[in-house]
């Protein structure tokens, strides 16, 4: 049987103020601070005679990290999926700042400010590193994926690009094909391209997904970066859980699709229903 003994947080990282500065937004955002930028209402989603996510009331205050955990096909990706729009919910509803949103597409929540990574990296395999990034700076900007213009020509997106590859280490990869990046390295592109948007929001569905143990550590300081510039809302699933536990401002706990626990990780970790669902197990679909 598995413990939760060794899901305790780990010591703090090293923070790094150089991305501070470059994901600062408007002061006007400063005052939603613990405001709830995402909420749902009896979200629900069926596969046949199969409930995936059972009636989860939920919510995510501005500018704090929430982890979305549990056992093995708990339905924490397909809640997941709901929110950012991949899947329509059977019932129940998404709010985004107070306005519902459960009828908008993924690419229309992404206007609004949401951003999503993929278990699976999410890039442009055949394009530079700097193209990657540089191509979602003028997207933001409004110029689209036009591949046919010179990037000279976008100097000024090409200097942000650069600026954002350097803080999550990248830079020196800035003429690498994509294709010829580590995974772990891919990941890192992916949250690069994230920033490049400036996502208000960071939906990461397992960053760590595939990495070799020595490439984990540079992801965690990146994410601790971010999250400590209280500047972004993340909402995190993942299944190393010491990281969930070192990183969370609070977590929630989904077993067979009902949520069974929500608070900050040492009420997560004492949690009697939490311990159960480890000790005991889960459902075996997600």
């Amino acid at each position: 049987m598995r413990s939760l003994e060794r899901f305790k947080p780990l010591p703090g990282l090293r923070f790094k103020k150089g991305i501070r500065d470059l994901l600062r937004l408007d002061m006007d955002m400063a005052e939603n601070k613990m405001t709830p930028v995402i909420e749902t209402q009896g979200l629900t989603i069926r596969f046949g005679g199969h409930v995936a996510v059972d009636h989860v009331n939920f919510r995510i205050e501005s500018f704090t990290l929430k982890s979305i955990i549990g056992p093995n096909g708990a339905g924490k990706t397909t809640f997941f999926n709901m929110l950012t729009g991949q899947y329509k919910p059977t019932s129940g509803k998404v709010f985004l700042k107070g306005e519902e949103i459960t009828h908008l597409s993924p690419a229309q929540r992404t206007k609004r400010g949401m951003g999503r990574s993929f278990q699976l990296t999410n890039i442009f395999p055949f394009l530079t590193v700097l193209e990657n990034v540089r191509l979602a700076v003028q997207s933001r900007q409004g110029f689209g994926f036009n591949f046919w213009q010179n990037y000279l020509h976008f100097s000024e997106a090409e200097d942000e690009a650069y600026i954002i590859l350097k803080d999550v280490l990248l830079d020196e990869k800035w003429n690498a094909t994509s294709a010829a990046l580590t995974h772990g390295e891919k990941r890192k592109l992916e949250i690069a391209i994230l920033l490049a948007l400036k996502a208000e929001i960071l939906f990461l569905d397992e960053p760590t997904a595939g990495m070799s143990q020595e490439e984990v550590p540079a992801i965690l300081e990146l994410l601790q970066t971010i999250r400590d510039a209280r500047n972004r809302t993340m909402l995190l699933v993942e299944h190393k859980m010491d990281m969930v536990m070192s990183l969370s401002d609070t977590i929630m706990v989904l077993q067979e699709g009902k949520l069974i626990a929500d608070g900050s990780p040492d009420e997560i970790y004492r949690n009697k229903a939490v311990q159960e669902a480890y000790l005991g197990g889960g459902a075996s679909h997600e």
